[in-house]
């Protein structure tokens, strides 16, 4: 059973999501939150496996929270899914930033909502259908400067390049295809690179690779 808090500041949404998701066998709403603040406390009190996330909520923003929110250690497990009616280039880097696994406006359509809470549970990153991969790119640019070097010698060559493809955008299986492996192994990869630089998903792992230079705004292989 997927365990999530709904954190919103109109009752009208929140009460749509708890209906879509509670319909759902295997998810379960155990909270709703109007503020920011209402969201870090029930994220403490229940521990959720997702949080559905507003950015402009009062009494701390969904950004703020977040951060609160997954700089818990006893939330480790928690995921976070950003959901917005604005999509801009800037919240998605904030949001990434922040440690969101997800990203999605809020008129997706119900089943892309359903879906993104799976992939989000499983440890996967996801972004909007209409996010392309441009706006992924736009990571690096409106971002802040990195807060320190990142440890890219803690990986092998072999960990560079799959770091450097996640970086475009690509999945497990056209990482696969690209380095001519099997897409299990190149979950492992992933899952190693992870582990190595101390991240909590993909989403991070996107930063990291512009951070490092990996992969620079428009590049494409």
């Amino acid at each position: 059973m997927i365990r999530l808090l709904l954190a919103d500041d109109q009752n009208l949404i929140r009460a749509g999501f708890r209906a879509l998701l509670d319909a759902e066998p295997d998810m379960e709403v155990v909270a709703e939150a109007g503020t920011g603040r209402d969201a870090v406390r029930l994220a403490e009190r229940e521990e959720p496996d997702v949080v559905l996330m507003d950015i402009r909520m009062p009494d701390g923003d969904g950004l703020a929270a977040t951060r609160q929110i997954l700089a818990n250690p006893h939330l480790a497990h928690t995921r976070i899914i950003i959901l917005t009616t604005f999509e801009l280039d800037e919240y998605i880097a904030e949001a990434v930033r922040a440690g969101a696994a997800g990203f999605l406006v809020k008129d997706t359509e119900p089943e892309e909502l359903i879906r993104a809470v799976r992939v989000v549970h499983d440890g996967d990153a996801l972004l909007s259908p209409s996010v392309t991969r441009r706006i992924m790119a736009q990571l690096a640019v409106h971002s802040k400067a990195a807060s320190k070097t990142v440890p890219l010698d803690q990986i092998t060559e072999r960990e560079r390049e799959v770091l450097a493809l996640v970086g475009e955008g690509l999945n497990n299986a056209e990482i696969a295809e690209r380095l001519f492996i099997t897409p299990l192994t190149a979950k492992t990869h992933v899952s190693r690179i992870m582990s190595k630089l101390l991240v909590r998903d993909r989403a991070q792992l996107v930063v990291l690779a512009y951070e490092s230079g990996l992969v620079r705004p428009g590049w494409s292989s």
